[in-house]
């Protein structure tokens, strides 16, 4: 019901329509069991995304596990990560690969630009000890 619920949530915010009723629906949810078992999903598909694509999933987690993330914010951000992650879309991506990637895009867009400013410098730390943890470390060049 969360997965069906968030998804309709993100489809009627970007469409600009009132979620309320649909809030309600979910507002008892155990975030606490919800994220740990959204890490379980994002993991396998992170060693086969890569790095780079999964360095903004891993920012939205971190915003969603925040103790001061919105209700609606997490509902927006767990509903872009599943989205991104599940292998099912509302156009597929055998239909139409353009298309198909497309509308993963839109939804992160939509969802970054609604939480980019709730991104701290402590969940971008966060972000590159995962990344480091499942990739290995990434040495950058210091020129002197």
């Amino acid at each position: 019901m969360l997965i069906a619920t968030s998804l309709l949530i993100l489809v009627y915010m970007i469409m600009g329509k009132d979620v309320s009723t649909l809030l309600k629906r979910v507002k008892n949810v155990d975030w606490r069991g919800e994220i740990y078992r959204l890490m379980d999903k994002l993991r396998p598909w992170a060693i086969k995304a890569g790095r780079v694509a999964t360095r903004p999933l891993l920012q939205f987690y971190y915003v969603m596990a925040d103790e001061h993330t919105s209700l609606l914010d997490r509902l927006l951000i767990y509903a872009a990560i599943i989205y991104t992650i599940l292998p099912m879309d509302f156009i597929p991506r055998i239909a139409n690969k353009f298309l198909g990637i497309l509308d993963d895009g839109v939804a992160m867009l939509y969802v970054y630009k609604k939480i980019k400013d709730k991104i701290t410098p402590e969940i971008n730390s966060k972000v590159e000890d995962t990344l480091n943890e499942w990739f290995g470390v990434e040495y950058e060049l210091i020129e002197d």
